[in-house]
């Protein structure tokens, strides 16, 4: 049920783009307006998207969810109403499109994050494969009906369907059945939550080498969503059907690649992919900027699709392999800052350098661009860690002190004493390396390991958190398996567990 809704949502945001470009397509300046459409569309999500993920990390992500669809349904409404009424210049159908896209920011971390709650780990890189056929069933037949709709009623329909896309979602989430989640005994506040989030991807470096994969891919190739409504009527001669049929024709490439996502993932690896769809990508952008025929352009058009869907499918099923449960919403908005992010600032940076130069130069150029990110693999892989374990562990010992701090008390600071003889010094401080990752990730602000000068075997791990509450969340459910993992590698070359200590800020004198 939740999928069809999401069907319906994301048909109506293809209609919704469609029927916004072509509406300024025949504006002077035409190719900067169609690109602004895709700009202010990705803007909010390039704005709002981590602190919409610390807020879907924060609060019920289902009710988060139906009353973001409400809002959405009521601007869709007015939208198509102003439209029929022809009171839509393109200055007042940019601040609608932000509007929309402000929905969109909010919509995104809140979904991905749901999707775990639904669907077993096990199966979650299907599930990504079958939430990218739904994606691209929508760009299929949303571009397709639209296309349509526009060449024989007008855009307010686009628009007003778009709309009833937000009632069917928000209806399938109030029909939504959750079994009951317990949540935290205090919720996180949302600044805090908001920092938590960015230190956690800034130190973690699996995730950070992703963002920037996605970010090398989707810069040069948001040349094709920005700017193909003018390569359908300038270059081709093509009208509304036309255009319509040429974002099909990347659906349907994308639908194809969906359904070769199981076969690909067992025969290639994640960096073969990355290399074989940015080739495919770059040759696609060549055909369109060199040869201007339909059929053509068309043909390589399900090529592109195909290598836009395998590739960004494989890096989102691996952003939710790689992402605790406790900071999923967070991470994943993060991920949609820098997808967003590369995909607005490509799509306002093609359609200037098309203004200056021309069509087929600015696909070469983004050609070119793809190509030399494309070479960049060999420096930058990606590391997918199927087999790593995110689920939490609290595995910490409750801590025993005799004072009563406040949780908002800090900054807080934790020593962990361990005794280490000569032979196995090397290994313990190597390990204590990755210890160090999994206390910034969780929580900590600085960290330091350190030798007694007095007492050469031990060593002690100093870190600091900002506040008694973000250390009692590390203890609850913060840390991972795969963290208890790299803490017992550490352990196994000292004589035994570490004697841990909180030290407490003293009061401020009067």
């Amino acid at each position: 049920m939740l999928w069809i809704a999401v069907l319906a949502g994301n048909v109506g945001t293809w209609m919704q783009t469609v029927g916004a470009q072509w509406l300024v397509v025949e504006e002077p300046d035409a190719a900067t307006w169609t690109s602004l459409v895709q700009t202010v569309t990705m803007l909010p999500v390039l704005l709002l998207a981590l602190p919409a993920g610390a807020i879907a990390d924060v609060l019920d992500r289902r009710r988060l969810l139906m009353g973001v669809q409400t809002g959405l349904l009521l601007v869709g409404a007015l939208l198509t109403v102003l439209t029929a009424l022809d009171r839509m210049p393109p200055a007042l159908l940019l601040f609608f499109t932000f509007l929309l896209g402000v929905g969109q920011a909010l919509t995104l971390p809140s979904w991905q994050a749901v999707i775990p709650e639904v669907v077993p780990r096990d199966e979650l890189p299907a599930a990504s494969a079958l939430g990218a056929v739904n994606t691209n069933l929508a760009r299929s037949a949303g571009p397709a009906v639209a296309g349509l709709l526009v060449a024989h009623i007008g855009p307010a329909a686009v628009f007003a369907l778009n709309a009833i896309s937000y009632g069917v979602f928000a209806l399938a989430l109030l029909a939504w059945r959750r079994p009951p989640k317990k949540g935290p005994s205090h919720p996180e506040r949302f600044g805090p939550a908001v920092r938590a989030g960015g230190r956690f991807v800034r130190y973690a470096p699996a995730v950070r080498r992703l963002l920037i994969r996605v970010a090398l891919f989707v810069l040069p190739g948001s040349v094709v969503w920005g700017l193909l409504p003018v390569v359908a009527r300038q270059e081709l001669g093509l009208g509304a059907g036309g255009y319509g049929i040429l974002l099909a024709a990347l659906g349907v490439g994308a639908v194809a690649g969906a359904l070769l996502m199981p076969r690909i993932r067992r025969v290639m690896s994640a960096n073969r992919l990355i290399v074989v769809a940015g080739l495919i990508y770059a040759g696609a952008l060549l055909v369109v900027a060199l040869v201007p025929y339909e059929i053509a352009v068309a043909a390589v058009l399900v090529l592109a699709g195909a290598a836009w869907m395998t590739l960004v499918s494989r890096m989102n099923a691996t952003m939710q392999l790689l992402l605790p449960n406790w900071v999923r919403a967070r991470g994943f908005g993060i991920y949609q800052v820098v997808f967003a992010g590369a995909q607005a600032l490509g799509a306002l940076v093609w359609g200037q350098v098309a203004e200056v130069t021309g069509l087929p130069v600015t696909f070469v150029a983004a050609a070119v661009v793809m190509l030399l990110g494309t070479a960049t693999v060999p420096w930058l892989p990606v590391h997918e860690h199927d087999d790593a374990d995110r689920s939490p562990a609290v595995y910490w010992a409750e801590p025993h002190i005799m004072l009563e701090p406040h949780l908002e008390e800090g900054p807080v600071l934790v020593s962990a004493v361990y005794r280490v003889h000569d032979e196995k010094s090397a290994d313990f401080v190597a390990a204590m390396d990755a210890v160090r990752l999994t206390r910034l990730r969780t929580g900590a602000t600085r960290w330091g390991l350190f030798r007694d000068g007095e007492d050469p075997v031990r060593y002690v791990e100093v870190y600091q958190v900002p506040t008694w509450e973000d250390h009692l969340r590390q203890h609850e459910g913060r840390l991972t398996g795969s963290d208890e993992e790299v803490e017992n590698r550490a352990v196994a070359f000292a004589e035994g567990p570490a004697e841990v200590t909180h030290l407490l800020p003293t009061d401020k004198p009067h």
